[in-house]
């Protein structure tokens, strides 16, 4: 839309989603046709731009005064496109994750929940022509906020991912490897907090005699447990798990969730899985995605026995994929 559109506009959020549409627009064309789009302004295009984008930075450093003390995260309108804006893998996401509960995301493949998942730590960020709209807070205040710099972010929301990743290194110093880089050198306190985390983790009795072998030699489900341990070493108050256990076997998995059922006494955790039955062992609230739209969100029994949208429904009952 052009700015002669917007200034036609009457009503004041039409006025602000308008100029929001137009600087989207603008910032998916490449860098040099941005810069000529730009100049293609004339003076009074340019200041309502220029105001909008000032107004968008200050808001993205306020806190958020109405955010509930129960969540953990409050998404609002949130939009994400690959490729510089031509493909787009999230619309509008609006959803309250709650604090000590484990929130599982379930739909089919290609949907957009491991993306959503990514966009909770700034994960994707790393991804080349990537464009974001809308907000993320966490704890009141915006992912992308100067408040929260993406290291202190990513500490605060750990991620486990689906192939369980150790470092070559000893067990213990695996553990202790986040903890040294954020400048804890005393040895009595690294040994407490390596117990400690493993202990939570549920493999601290099962290595406490080798915690000089490499962990890169324990089996699969050993091996994701030690990176759980690695996440919790850093006092995060989330964990993100992307389908942790579909690497493992069924002894493995099911060791794994019984931690996942432990752990929310202590963390938040968001768990994107293909299985419906683990979904439902595990998690307090279930969130269905479906081709980029958050389709259903609520308590996961109520998700599973009686869905609100027909397409949850049909997903459930095995009829799409």
């Amino acid at each position: 839309m052009s700015i002669e559109k917007i200034y036609e506009l009457n009503d004041e959020k039409d006025k602000v989603s308008s100029i929001n549409q137009l600087y989207l627009d603008i910032k998916k064309l490449g860098f040099f046709k941005r810069i000529i789009k730009y100049f293609q302004l004339d003076h009074d295009q340019k200041v309502t731009l220029k105001n909008y984008i000032l107004n968008r930075k200050q808001e993205l450093n306020k806190i958020k005064d109405d955010f509930d003390p129960n969540h953990i995260f409050e998404v609002e309108h949130f939009n994400l496109w690959y490729l510089n804006g031509k493909k787009q893998a999230l619309f509008d996401i609006n959803v309250n994750l709650k604090k000590n509960k484990v929130t599982a995301l379930i739909g089919p493949s290609g949907c957009g929940k491991s993306t959503f998942l990514r966009n909770l730590n700034r994960m994707n960020d790393e991804i080349d022509g990537l464009i974001v709209d809308g907000n993320i807070y966490h704890n009141g205040i915006n992912i992308r906020s100067k408040k929260m710099p993406i290291l202190q972010l990513r500490t605060k929301v750990g991620m486990v991912f689906q192939k369980p990743s150790p470092f070559s290194m000893s067990i213990y110093d695996n553990v202790a490897y986040g903890p040294r880089s954020h400048g804890i050198k005393d040895k009595e306190i690294l040994d407490k907090i390596v117990i400690q985390a493993l202990q939570d983790a549920a493999l601290y009795d099962e290595v406490k005699d080798e915690l000089d072998k490499l962990g890169t030699e324990l089996s699969g489900g050993q091996q994701q447990r030690l990176c759980i341990a690695r996440v919790i070493a850093m006092s995060p108050d989330v964990i993100l798990m992307d389908e942790p256990t579909s690497a493992l076997d069924p002894i493995a998995t099911a060791k794994i969730e019984e931690l996942i059922f432990k752990l929310k006494s202590k963390f938040s955790i968001v768990l994107v899985t293909h299985s419906m039955a683990q979904a439902q062992r595990v998690s307090d609230e279930t969130a269905f995605f479906y081709k980029g739209h958050l389709v259903e969100f609520g308590a996961t029994r109520q998700i599973f026995t009686k869905p609100k949208n027909k397409i949850t429904n049909n997903y459930i009952l095995g009829k799409m994929g």
